[in-house]
């Protein structure tokens, strides 16, 4: 069966809701008030079944002071019903409501000639006149114009006619993408609990699907799930949808928020868009306050403008001119790339533009800035309807991550990506040469070359500084030299090196042929002062002691001794070194206490078995306890 949302447009009092009725046999108009004034206030909904097509109707309310309502119902419609009064022909909130379907998107629908039986042939004529002149260079140029009668019936069957046709040819929307339901009413059942409605964008929702609530840090559960009244197994995409929940009261809920599958849609209050102003509006300056319309939400912004897509011109947007703008929201809402919304004026309240979110997520930087404009205008390139596809806008969002790349998740957030078309764009972005994944993470394999290069250059640089060293610590190699990168980029790209050989070591990192350089007369000063902590045994001199034994002046020790720490020929304990032998010979002679009658050992009786003072004895107890072979207990010792 084809699914057909369609929503109503027109100028008010030209019989939107009586025709819904009429084709319905259900009265949109739910309020007291809206029965009273018989005007329509908010939206109504209404379905039928119509031949093998199900349509569900949004009508929407047509006087200029509810045009916020009727934006909130045009966000999730597949096509429109353009309402035009026979009698009365073309009239303001027609040509509103027309523009906001064009900004929308909306290229598809049928036009009602309402109120046939109060015009004659000329009257209606001369008003077909005005419509083909008002649609003139739009894509609803070519609708059905139908004239019909809700009193008499008159076209009300070819109406139905051009509707199911609508609903056959419509393309069906993404089942497989992630669920996204702007809400456009709530309200509390008794013994049910709370019902959310609208229309279902993408995805499909089911009982106990758990869902975000946005904007907010909120979940709900679903309980149980309706369309047009009945109790479903599930919903998907296209239709329109009533969701009862649980975890969350109706007065904690509201129009504009939306229900989303978890981590899909980023809650932003920055976006950076293009920008279409209708010809009637003035010019869009910087710093312009707005309202902004996206779904059902409603939000004040100010524009700050980039500057339009041509190269060259003033940064400021004229009519009907398409431009780039940063839209700052004065509270945050969920968008994601490709999202369309109009702008009205603050005051007074009218229709001025529309367009696409390019980027829900834009980095800091001015908007002045010629990298903005250039980053801008290429994801501009890149987004449907702009003269790209899917994976150039992906790729231009891993590319401006720079080495730090862009978590997958986060990507498809971002770009719109939990789509089935996204799911394809996805796996081709993986499989392309110029770009590297790093877990869950895309970097531009470019940037592995030049983070390779840093480290080289480092190495390099310490080698030749410090010809002693065995090399970097792997650390500083990760946080200092590959500190602009992410931490799971920069531990890769050394793991990279190291594996291709080109980096040896652990630890400590070093370029393969570049260790530690020794002269054959430091070899032998190495020798010479490891002979003398090797007979020195746990009493080694220092200072010009040292320089005495060993012949060698003092700045020559200090540049050689942590060379032969590194290479295990001495230990240092507690700023004292010790000869390997010297410790293991202290180790053996304390275990074999444990064989006496009383395996304990202080520090008076520890100086004196071995001719300490404390000086030595106190790092060598404490270096006996990290081995495991005292233990402290009291002011004495226990062997182990």
């Amino acid at each position: 069966m084809s699914h057909l949302v369609v929503g109503t447009a027109g100028h008010i009092d030209h019989g939107k809701s009586t025709l819904v009725h009429a084709l319905t046999g259900i009265d949109p108009d739910r309020l007291k008030e809206e029965k009273a004034r018989g005007i329509t206030i908010d939206l109504g909904f209404a379905h039928a079944l119509i031949g093998e097509a199900a349509i569900a109707f949004v009508d929407v309310p047509g006087h200029e002071r509810f045009v916020k309502n009727m934006l909130a119902g045009a966000g999730g419609i597949d096509a429109v019903l353009l309402v035009v009064a026979a009698d009365e022909g073309v009239m303001p909130q027609t040509r509103e409501h027309l523009d906001i379907c064009r900004l929308l998107g909306v290229s598809r629908g049928v036009v009602a000639l309402t109120k046939a039986d109060l015009a004659d042939g000329d009257i209606r004529d001369l008003v077909r006149l005005d419509l083909a002149e008002l649609l003139q260079a739009t894509p609803l140029a070519s609708m059905p114009v139908i004239a019909v009668s809700a009193r008499t019936g008159e076209g009300l069957d070819e109406l139905r006619a051009a509707l199911v046709t609508l609903a056959v040819e419509s393309s069906s929307r993404d089942a497989g993408a992630a669920v996204r339901l702007p809400i456009d009413r709530v309200f509390s059942i008794r013994g049910f609990g709370t019902v959310v409605t609208g229309t279902l964008g993408g995805g499909r929702v089911a009982p106990d699907d758990v869902l975000d609530v946005l904007p907010g840090r909120r979940t709900a559960k679903v309980r149980g799930v309706q369309v047009h009244g009945g109790s479903r197994l599930h919903a998907v995409a296209g239709e329109r949808v009533a969701v009862n929940l649980a975890g969350v009261d109706a007065g904690e809920l509201t129009r504009g928020q939306v229900l989303a599958t978890p981590a899909t849609l980023p809650v932003t209050a920055i976006v950076d868009a293009a920008v279409t102003l209708l010809p009637s509006a003035r010019p869009l300056k910087h710093g312009t306050r707005v309202r902004f319309h996206q779904g059902t939400v409603e939000i004040l912004a100010r524009v700050a403008t980039i500057g339009p897509a041509r190269e060259g011109a003033a940064p400021v947007i004229q009519p009907g001119e398409t431009g780039l703008i940063r839209l700052r929201l004065e509270s945050p809402a969920p968008l994601t790339r490709g999202d369309r919304y109009v702008l009205r004026s603050y005051s007074p309240s009218v229709t001025i533009a529309g367009g696409q979110v390019l980027d829900p997520l834009p980095p800091r930087g001015g908007v002045r800035a010629p990298a903005t404009l250039a980053r801008a205008a290429r994801i501009f390139g890149s987004t449907a309807n702009g003269a790209g596809d899917d994976v150039d806008a992906l790729v231009a969002f891993v590319e401006y991550s720079g080495p730090r790349g862009v978590q997958a998740g986060a990507l498809r957030a971002r770009a719109g990506a939990f789509t089935t078309v996204g799911d394809r764009a996805m796996a081709a972005l993986a499989a392309r040469p110029d770009v590297w994944r790093v877990g869950d993470r895309l970097v531009m394999t470019k940037w592995r070359g030049r983070l390779e290069a840093a480290v080289t250059t480092a190495l390099a640089a310490h080698h030749d500084g410090e010809p002693h060293s065995e090399g970097l610590a792997r650390e500083h190699v990760r946080e200092g030299v590959l500190a602009e990168a992410h931490p799971d980029i920069a531990a890769a790209v050394i793991d990279g090196m190291t594996a291709s050989g080109a980096v040896l070591g652990r630890e400590r990192l070093a370029l393969a042929g570049r260790g530690v350089a020794i002269t054959d007369e430091e070899g032998r000063n190495l020798a010479s002062l490891e002979a003398v902590y090797r007979g020195a045994g746990l009493t080694p001199p220092d200072g010009p002691a040292l320089e005495a034994a060993s012949g060698l002046a003092g700045a020559t020790i200090a540049r050689l001794s942590p060379l032969l720490v590194r290479q295990g020929r001495l230990v240092k304990i507690a700023g004292l070194l010790f000869h390997p032998e010297a410790l293991a010979s202290l180790r053996a002679d304390v275990v074999a206490l444990k064989q006496t009658p009383d395996p304990r050992v202080d520090v008076a009786a520890f100086k004196q078995r071995y001719g300490l003072t404390r000086k030595h004895a106190i790092p060598l107890l404490e270096y006996l306890d990290r081995e495991r072979v005292t233990r402290r207990v009291g002011e004495s010792r226990v062997v182990l």
